[in-house]
């Protein structure tokens, strides 16, 4: 083709900006379902294993377990919040820059969420085992690691903070 363009910014121009959009819901959603499925399992694993030696730590140790499935809550309530900026656009302002934006910012928005998330769980996954393994050890640790593992989980709340100021910026065009 004479004259056309190439380049991946050409084709990335190209696709729709309710398809970036619908990317990156789907990513809020997904990954952050998976950081919490992968906290879960770390937390999980050693919490069974470590209450073959103390028993009486497994009711207390369980809200580490809540504090992964708390990721993908978040990850479920921005889906909702990023699925609710999306608007109907005329076919002829699709591609407007204004379009554009939108889709970018949501696209964006559901990226950072996603993968904000993801390492969260891995965070509060990898500190709930820590704290399952030393209250089997000994129970004074409990809430000393329990303080470290709330602020892992707040890994999760800055991502989801940041994911809502970044789909501000998804204004569509107007009908008219």
């Amino acid at each position: 083709m004479v004259g056309s363009s190439s380049s991946w910014s050409a084709a990335l121009v190209h696709i729709s900006p309710y398809t970036f959009a619908a990317i990156g819901i789907a990513i809020s959603i997904g990954v952050s379902v998976l950081g919490a499925a992968w906290g879960i399992y770390i937390t999980g694993s050693s919490l069974i294993g470590a209450a073959v030696k103390a028993p009486r730590i497994t009711s207390k140790n369980l809200i580490s377990v809540i504090f992964c499935e708390a990721v993908a809550i978040y990850g479920v309530i921005v889906a909702i919040i990023l699925q609710t900026k999306l608007e109907s656009v005329p076919s002829s302002k699709i591609y407007d820059p204004e379009s554009l934006r939108a889709g970018y910012a949501i696209f964006a928005s559901g990226i950072i969420v996603g993968f904000a998330n993801l390492v969260c769980g891995l965070c509060v996954g990898i500190i709930g085992s820590s704290c399952a393994l030393s209250d089997a050890q000994n129970s004074s640790l409990f809430v000393k690691i329990l303080v470290i593992e709330i602020f892992g989980s707040a890994l999760g709340l800055f991502g989801v903070i940041v994911g809502i100021i970044m789909s501000a910026q998804a204004t569509w065009p107007s009908k008219g």
